[in-house]
């Protein structure tokens, strides 16, 4: 099942909210001042059921100008936008910016809505029509579907759902659910007894509940303590749903539209971007050097300065590198759409892509930045190896094997892995003979997997310190080398994902179970072993009165890790204590007579010859004493 956005755009009083209304069952206005003045000014929500099973979240953006800071973020991670034109009066200039918002922001299916049929003729409608059609000639719209409805009526639905149910299927793209999440916020709020929630649309990757991720550009670590979809409870959400969360240690003040959720140490704050610049053709203004802007991204909206790289002016329809320096720090990903107004009179000139969300300030019209910038505008060597790092995630991929596959040279692998290494891409495992390299996403898809199956692997056998080390592999990085694999248990540890005790992984909250079972098993094991004393007594001979000989097992581990038992011979076993208290009488007769044998071990401890014999063996194994050659005779090691 597709998780779709659907959006509204249009000119305020084209019926947006109440095509959604008729959709959907629901009045996405929530406010008593948009009820009361007839329009949308904040972003609302709702969805519906498409006749195919998918689920359609849809946004209603508002129209008026006033509120087109509300219109650009409710675009992010939109699917398809409905945009909605009045046929009683036809293209207006809201709907003009409203599409320029749409094609900067990279929005390309679509679906034109003519709405309020009823209160035109059928000749009319037609001249509407032509009048689009030669209006949206050359835009990206310009083949896109038009579904003719009234929404008072209801005229014309079933045929616009339908058209929405082909789209959906046939050319929306499902988003990547296993890289990392991301979560621009757009809303927060404060609910009684549950403290902090946020909303937005969440445009990558999975967020589960009780994940850690951190809030930028605050910088405030946040853990998940419940999240809803349309307004159900769910352990986990994907790429391309309406979300609300529910977070700990954060207050909403400390929240504002805007703010991104994603993992710790994915993003980093910044108050300047690199970025490709296109002006509208449509703009009357030309865009010069140091020109005060409003900067609209994701759900951000801040103040910049454009600091223009190669060129002194940018007019209608044409496009440079820019720097923009902001007035307060934002986290944006480099990739991200971006829109820009002016500042006084607040209209739409222009936008584009962010090339660089880190960057150095930089001088104008120098040669090394701007080809620096066109290198990353047009895809460097870095993406070609990030491609291939992620297409091994399975069985991960050396620097050598990079290098033969891209034809670059070992250095300029290197310095590419070092390059997105840096900005947490990937990881890097240096072994003797070559680095291995792991895409981060499928790190963070590897440890969301073992998280769970340790779980349940714990559910299952509570008392094990935890699924062996060698079993994971097998079950689960079949494709990696054993060597490779613990390099990956130990980034996984460093991340706090799994802990290792010996040989075994657990999660790392999980202790072994000691409740009454334990209580009763480790008893008799105990009892059995210090009756027999020196004498020993087989473990496969003991009554476990009536529990399973596999739970039996388990719990004989537990007290063989925690040190209170130590193994002397095959099915045998005893009391530590009890060895320590031999190491102690055999290393002080060694001291009087630098051999001793069997014999002497069986008077020592008032013991069999058959008993006597392993508690040498056990000697040997710690290295108090070693054979001098004859099978009974030891000397000190």
């Amino acid at each position: 099942m597709k998780n779709i956005i659907i959006g509204t755009a249009g000119h305020i009083d084209h019926g947006k909210t109440t095509l959604i209304k008729a959709l959907t069952g629901r009045n996405t206005d929530r406010w008593e001042e948009e009820q009361r003045r007839g329009i949308t000014i904040d972003l609302g929500f709702t969805y519906f059921d498409l006749p195919n099973g998918d689920r359609a979240g849809i946004i209603d953006v508002p129209g008026h100008e006033k509120f087109i800071n509300n219109m650009v973020a409710g675009v992010v991670g939109m699917d398809l936008v409905l945009l909605v034109v009045a046929a009683d009066e036809g293209i207006m200039p809201q709907t003009r910016e409203h599409m320029d918002i749409l094609h900067l922001l990279g929005i390309e299916k679509s679906i034109i809505v003519l709405n309020k049929c009823d209160l035109v003729d059928e000749e009319w409608l037609e001249l509407v029509e032509e009048e689009l059609r030669d209006e949206l000639q050359g835009t990206f719209l310009e083949y896109a579907p038009v579904a003719k409805v009234s929404a008072a009526t209801g005229e014309g639905l079933p045929e616009l759902i339908s058209i929405i149910e082909r789209m959906t299927r046939d050319e929306v793209v499902p988003k990547d659910i296993h890289t990392i999440p991301r979560l621009p916020i757009d809303r927060a709020f404060t609910l009684s007894g549950f403290g902090t929630v946020i909303t937005g649309t969440l445009v990558t990757g999975t967020i589960t509940k009780e994940d850690t991720l951190q809030l930028y550009p605050v910088g405030k670590p946040c853990k998940i303590r419940s999240i809803q979809v349309h307004g159900q409870d769910v352990k986990e959400c994907f790429a391309g749903q309406r979300v609300a969360i529910n977070l700990s240690n954060v207050k909403k003040k400390e929240i504002k539209r805007g703010c991104v959720l994603a993992p710790p140490d994915s993003m980093k704050e910044t108050d300047l971007l690199d970025v490709r610049l296109d002006v509208l053709e449509s703009s009357m203004r030309v865009l010069t050097h140091h020109a005060r802007l409003h900067l609209f991204t994701g759900t951000s909206e801040v103040l910049c300065r454009a600091v223009l790289l190669d060129a002194d002016e940018i007019g209608p329809g044409e496009s440079g590198y820019v720097q923009l320096r902001l007035e307060e720090s934002i986290a944006v990903r480099r990739g991200d759409k971006f829109v820009v107004r002016f500042y006084s009179p607040m209209e739409t000139i222009g936008g584009g892509v962010v090339l660089e969300p880190n960057p150095g300030v930089k001088k104008r019209f120098r040669d090394d930045a701007i080809e620096e910038l066109r290198r990353k505008e047009s895809g460097s060597s870095v993406d070609v190896i990030e491609l291939h790092v992620k297409e091994h995630g399975q069985s991960m991929i050396t620097l050598a094997e990079l290098a033969k596959l891209t034809a670059l040279s070992m250095e300029e692998v290197q310095e590419d892995v070092k390059e997105l290494e840096g900005s947490g891409m990937v990881h890097s495992f240096a072994m003797r003979k070559d680095t291995y390299v792991w895409h981060a996403d499928a790190a963070r898809e590897a440890a969301k997997g073992i998280t769970l199956a340790l779980a349940a692997y714990e559910e299952k056998h509570p008392y094990r310190y935890g699924m062996k080390k060698a079993e994971v592999q097998m079950t689960y990085f079949q494709k990696m080398k054993p060597n490779v694999f613990d390099k990956v248990v130990e980034l996984l540890e460093a991340d706090g994902k799994v802990r290792r005790v010996d040989e075994f992984l657990c999660t790392p909250e999980f202790e072994v179970r000691k409740d009454k079972t334990y209580d009763k098993v480790s008893g008799l094991i105990t009892g059995a072993v210090q009756k027999a004393g020196y004498d020993f007594v087989r473990y496969s001979d003991m009554d476990m009165k009536g529990t399973s000989r596999e739970i039996s097992d388990d719990i004989l581990n537990i007290l063989l890790e925690e040190e209170r038992l130590v193994k002397v011979a095959e099915d045998t076993y005893t009391l530590k204590s009890y060895m320590d208290e031999a190491r102690e009488r055999i290393s002080g007769k060694l001291r009087e007579n630098p051999v001793i044998t069997i014999a002497e071990v069986r008077d020592m401890f008032g013991t069999s010859r058959k008993s006597a014999k392993p508690i040498l063996e056990y000697m040997d194994s710690i290295r108090v004493t070693k054979k001098t050659g004859a099978e009974s005779e030891r000397v000190a090691y």
